[in-house]
């Protein structure tokens, strides 16, 4: 009762987080009672009429149990009190954050008469929020109907296209607005890679010497007098002729020197999809870990005992800096860096995007001075990272421009029997790079400095070595998140909020996954992509996405009212989805079978005549897209005569085609010439195998798993004989004297040496690899493991190591069979064997303990799980939602 009284004098303040609210609520004082929502408190309930576009596209909200309980205690915060005052994030989603609690509030006649503000601040510091609170404003509704509209047009996406792929395409998860046109990109990306054929160029380079010993290297660009294009090398033979040209050359002279001077511009501070691009170049960041570690160092760390906001919002396509920070930038590098590194006024820098979110200044530290060294003890490894990542770059964006010296030097070979060319570059003054360089996908280190020695026109050089060089062109890289994200970005597709759910949408489904950091789309993704490509043009396609967010942007300035863009997207949407539902499984399996047969059927480049659609069991049957209960898949058009089928996959790729060939039965290998017995090659309940004759009634035969990826169709005797015979000795490693063996295990190949089992990558044969490779691999493994985990000393009980290791779930540490997850947060180098006893105490079982209760096993830790809370309605508890419409409610999401 006395909480209530004391509310009833206060003003009541809502913001999303609780550490969020911790620190405004000391920086206001006890005037203000500072609640947290935890996020959005509601949303569309997946069920069909959420969204009625028959009636100016009303929408029913739900409030799920969690929210509901929170939604109790800031009514009975907000009874009485003298006002509410909504201080959500100054972006899209706060303005419907502040929304829904508004209406929630009137909804539960909570409200009556007090008076609702809205106060927005970029940066949570003591300042900035108390200058927001005396500058309130009312709710923009130009941002609510902008939010209204996004998530209307993803519902209606979501719950209106889903159910036609699920009909139409068995299997398919679902589809999105904004994370179909993404599949896309990353699909075709695939398809290009898999038509791309290498073609072979060659490069020839001289090693030249001038009298003071000066020695630089020139490329071969003119030969006869005719510049060389990249393929006019196209072969050995070619390129050992200008090779014995210039090996026979008698003069190498200087017939032209070019110096200029070049300066290099700083790049602007980070928005949140460069934040997002250069965190995964340089720390490894996936874009949700990296959004998760802003959105901790926005909401605030504790240093020295308060708790203090370190950056600026993090969700902004915005590039400008406040007045403020631009003063105590310049001071900063003037008494750091000297005068020589501040140019002559602050760097202004300007945003293409067009009113992409709502918070327009750039993420920064709130306060320059605070420099990451001193800040380093109060953060975590990742916080530490991403802060001197935040702290450098916007420094470095208010520096002084490098500048270089670039030289280019021709030479005459013989007068004009060839050309050479050799070029350099020298930073003379580094400005801006001495603090900071960004990183690049897919780059070369062609722009690394080069520095050539002092030649002046006219000069004689010595020839060395002449340096021909073999090439294949590349194909295109596969997308990593920062390169995806960049791409998205530049298209205009997605805004700063929606990249990460964008990526994580992509995974959860099964639609893509990532390998060594780049997006691989899945067959079923490629699947959903070839359907909605034909029989959905419009709505995958890059323009028609971007011009829809241009719509959504226009809403959100005002210009444009939310209903005319609803309706207008619908019409035509509808009318299409009705025509997709008069499809026929058979158009679509033809359409289908046509886009992706060439990834599913490659030819075969050494043999065109060869049919990569003849079935490999009934020879006569033609291999084509399928579609059963469970989902696609490839059979043969003589069905139920032939059987033959494989999982959507390439012959032989990396899920291989689980045996189906061996419908009919297994086949026979040949004759292992050691025993005399047959070998054959089998499909049982857990994969294929071969086997080495057929036993006895006490001895069963010998049998080895076919190795992941492997095509059993075109399996060998002697791949067989090979696999019968692991593992096998591969030889000695010289530096430890350990016998180096190779086998397949549990969890694939491997290598192993003295104790230490090494996991053979994606690539290597294990029935072929040599001792060069395997010592390599042995050594590369050992010192992993070495990184991976950290001798803490022995433990006091018996003297046995106690040891912390890197696990899947976090760090953990371990002694003898006992393991104890350290605490969340930390990091590896954090762990002291101080810290590791009591963690290991309390898993260790008490002498006499129940039955059944025993410490860990020497399996790593488990993740913790939590079970979800139950969905509540503000009106009235529904009914279990269907199947479809609980499979529709990730269609929503993105």
């Amino acid at each position: 009762m006395k909480d209530l009284l004391d509310v009833a004098e206060r003003n009541v303040v809502i913001v999303e987080s609780p550490a969020k609210a911790k620190t405004i609520n000391k920086y206001l004082g006890k005037d203000y009672k500072v609640l947290a929502s935890f996020g959005h408190v509601r949303d569309l309930p997946p069920k069909d009429g959420s969204v009625d576009p028959e009636n100016e596209f009303e929408m029913q909200w739900e409030v799920d149990g969690k929210a509901d309980k929170r939604l109790r205690e800031i009514a009975d915060a907000v009874r009485g009190a003298s006002k509410l005052i909504l201080a959500t994030d100054p972006d899209r989603e706060g303005e419907a954050i502040s929304w829904h609690i508004r209406e929630e509030m009137k909804r539960r006649r909570a409200l009556g008469q007090i008076p609702v503000e809205r106060v927005v601040f970029n940066e949570i510091t003591k300042s900035a929020v108390n200058e927001a609170f005396r500058h309130p404003r009312d709710l923009d509704q130009s941002l609510i109907e902008a939010y209204l509209a996004r998530r209307a047009l993803d519902y209606l996406v979501g719950f209106t296209l889903s159910p036609v792929l699920w009909r139409k395409l068995p299997g398919s998860r679902s589809a999105g607005r904004v994370q179909s046109v993404a599949l896309r990109l990353i699909c075709e990306r695939e398809a290009e890679i898999e038509v791309f054929r290498p073609q072979e160029y060659w490069t020839v380079d001289v090693d030249l010497a001038n009298r003071d010993e000066g020695r630089f290297r020139a490329r071969l660009t003119q030969l006869a007098g005719r510049k060389l294009d990249k393929f006019d090398l196209g072969n050995e033979a070619r390129a050992m002729e200008a090779v014995r040209l210039l090996e026979g050359a008698r003069e190498f002279r200087v017939v032209g020197v070019e110096r200029k001077q070049v300066k290099r511009n700083p790049l602007p501070p980070f928005t949140t999809s460069t934040l997002q691009q250069e965190a995964s170049r340089k720390l490894g960041f996936s874009a949700s870990r990296t959004m998760r570690i802003a959105q901790k160092l926005y909401e605030g760390v504790d240093i020295g005992g308060e708790t203090v906001g370190l950056i600026t919002y993090m969700r902004t396509d915005g590039v400008t800096l406040a007045g403020e920070a631009l003063g105590a930038a310049r001071r900063l590098i003037g008494e750091e860096h000297g005068d020589r590194y501040l140019p002559p006024a602050p760097r202004q820098y300007k945003t293409r995007a067009k009113n992409a979110q709502e918070a327009h200044e750039a993420i920064r530290p709130t306060d320059l001075f605070r420099r990451p060294r001193a800040v380093a003890r109060s953060l975590q490894p990742d916080e530490r990272a991403l802060y001197e990542l935040i702290w450098t770059r916007t420094v470095a964006s208010q520096m002084a421009s490098a500048e270089l010296d670039q030289v280019g030097v021709d030479i005459a070979v013989d007068g004009k029997a060839a050309l050479l060319h050799a070029s350099g570059s020298v930073v003379t003054f580094d400005g801006f790079l001495k603090l900071y360089q960004e990183t690049r996908d897919d780059s070369d280190d062609e722009d690394a400095e080069k520095r050539l020695p002092k030649v002046s026109e006219g000069d004689l050089l010595a020839r060395e070595a002449v340096l021909p060089e073999q090439h294949f062109t590349q194909p295109p890289p596969r997308y990593s998140e920062a390169s995806l994200i960049k791409k998205l970005e530049e298209l205009g597709i997605g805004r700063p909020s929606t990249y990460t759910s964008i990526l994580q949408v992509l995974q959860d489904r099964n639609y893509v996954r990532l390998d060594k950091r780049r997006f691989i789309p899945e067959d079923r993704g490629r699947i959903v992509t070839a359907f909605l490509s034909n029989f959905f043009p419009r709505y995958v396609e890059y323009d028609f996405t971007a011009n829809l967010e241009e719509q959504l942007d226009d809403i959100s300035g005002g210009r444009i009212a939310y209903l005319k863009v609803l309706d207008e997207f619908w019409k035509a949407f509808k009318a299409a989805v009705d025509e997709a539902q008069g499809l026929r499984i058979a158009e679509v399996i033809d359409a289908l079978d046509e886009a992706l047969g060439p990834h599913f059927f490659p030819g075969d480049p050494n043999d065109p005549s060869k049919n990569p659609r003849a079935c490999p069991v009934c020879g006569n049957g033609r291999l084509g897209l399928r579609l059963g209960k469970t989902g696609g898949f490839i059979g043969c058009s003589n069905y139920p005569e032939c059987r033959y089928t494989r999982p959507l996959a390439l012959p032989g790729g990396g899920e291989g085609d689980e045996g189906g060939d061996l419908a009919a039965g297994p086949r026979i290998l040949g004759t292992d010439p050691a025993t005399g017995q047959q070998v054959q090659i089998k499909k049982g309940p857990y994969g294929v195998y071969v086997q080495l004759g057929e036993g006895n009634g006490e001895e069963k035969p010998k049998r080895a798993s076919l190795p992941k990826g492997a095509d059993s169709s075109s399996f060998s005797l002697d791949q067989a004989l090979g696999l019968l015979a692991l593992p096998r000795e591969v030889g000695v490693d010289p530096e430890s004297g350990d016998t180096i063996q190779a086998g397949i295990g549990r969890f694939g190949p491997y290598l192993k040496a003295g104790s230490d089992f090494i996991s053979l990558p994606r690539g290597e044969d294990v029935l072929t690899i040599g001792l060069n490779r395997a010592v390599t691999l042995v050594q590369e493994g050992r010192e992993k493991k070495a990184k991976n985990q950290r001798q803490l000393g022995a433990h006091p009980a018996d003297g046995k190591p106690v040891v912390a290791k890197k696990g899947r779930f976090g760090p953990y540490v371990q002694w003898g069979k006992v393991l104890a997850n350290l605490p969340r947060g930390s990091d590896l180098d954090d762990a002291t064997l101080e810290i590791a006893l009591p963690l290991l105490a309390a898993r260790t079982p008490a002498k006499g303990a129940a039955k059944g209760k025993k410490a860990a096993t020497a399996k790593e830790p488990a993740a913790k799980t939590k079970k979800p809370a139950k969905a509540k309605t503000s009106k009235a508890k529904p009914k279990a939602a269907a199947t479809s419409a609980a499979r529709a409610k990730k269609a929503a999401g993105a």
